[in-house]
């Protein structure tokens, strides 16, 4: 017997699982669109039932003249390097269709941003090879940057994101210029989801960042002992238990895939 046993009583064991380790799970999956879909298409390849949840969306930029006049600048030239932090920020530059100068180097946080990236037709010259977060991309900045000071530097982030990336670029000596990008808004989910939650009945829930915390703890908590938490990196970790939200399994790597493995990891561990 697993410690994380669904409710459809199935007994899950290393070795015997087969290709379906997730079989008789339902997940939890908090975030629609393509990010969903597939999350939710690894799932169901698992075994498990997908519930896709949104609880969280993005909302344009509270100063939309800031972000304007930076995407000018930056079509201009008038910057030698961009930090992209997330998908998110990739969409909001394809919306606004910015021009990133071939004199301008992109820096990206996580390979999912950096695929965002590539898929929008832009490109990432740099991606952390180690902890993919702002703190990753601060620390291998000089060695990717052969040690040139000052850079300017444009910073796209969200309204809630800390300026950790920001702060350490200017500490460093470098010209930077953060700009809101996008807001981040929850977004609530249907009663169902809520009930089922509540009553043990999701195996699973998929936390992804720490706004997803936030709403988890403040739509779906108290979330029942029975029922695994998973994080998808340290930071989000962290965040979670800001706010007083349990975490159970953490990625090894910050992407989908990992946050699956967690999960299956768990399933397939016995007591």
């Amino acid at each position: 017997m697993t410690e994380f046993e669904p409710m459809t009583g199935a007994i899950h064991l290393p070795g015997v699982s087969g290709s379906k380790p997730l079989a008789g799970w339902r997940v939890l999956v908090p975030r629609g669109g393509p990010w969903g879909d597939a999350v939710a298409a690894s799932l169901r390849a698992r075994g498990a039932s997908p519930v896709i949840a949104p609880m969280i969306n993005f909302a344009p930029t509270d100063d939309q003249p800031a972000l304007e006049a930076a995407l000018s600048k930056l079509a201009a030239g008038g910057f030698d390097w961009v930090t992209v932090t997330s998908a998110t920020t990739v969409d909001v530059l394809s919306s606004y269709g910015a021009v990133i100068p071939d004199s301008t180097k992109v820096a990206a946080v996580g390979e999912t941003t950096a695929a965002a990236l590539v898929a929008a037709g832009y490109r990432a010259d740099i991606v952390p090879s180690e902890e993919n977060s702002a703190r990753g991309l601060l620390e291998e900045w000089e060695a990717a940057t052969d040690g040139a000071k000052p850079l300017r530097v444009l910073a796209l982030r969200s309204a809630i994101a800390k300026q950790v990336l920001s702060i350490g670029l200017e500490r460093i000596g470098h010209h930077v210029e953060a700009v809101v990008a996008y807001r981040t808004v929850g977004v609530p989910v249907a009663q169902k989801v809520v009930d089922d939650v509540r009553a043990g009945k999701v195996d699973a829930i998929l936390v992804t960042s720490g706004s997803v915390a936030e709403q988890v703890h403040a739509q779906l908590g108290p979330v029942p002992e029975r029922t695994l938490v998973a994080a998808i990196g340290p930071q989000t970790q962290r965040d979670a238990a800001k706010i007083g939200l349990r975490v159970d399994v953490v990625a090894v790597d910050r992407t989908a895939e990992s946050l699956i493995d967690a999960v299956v990891q768990a399933a397939t561990q016995t007591v």
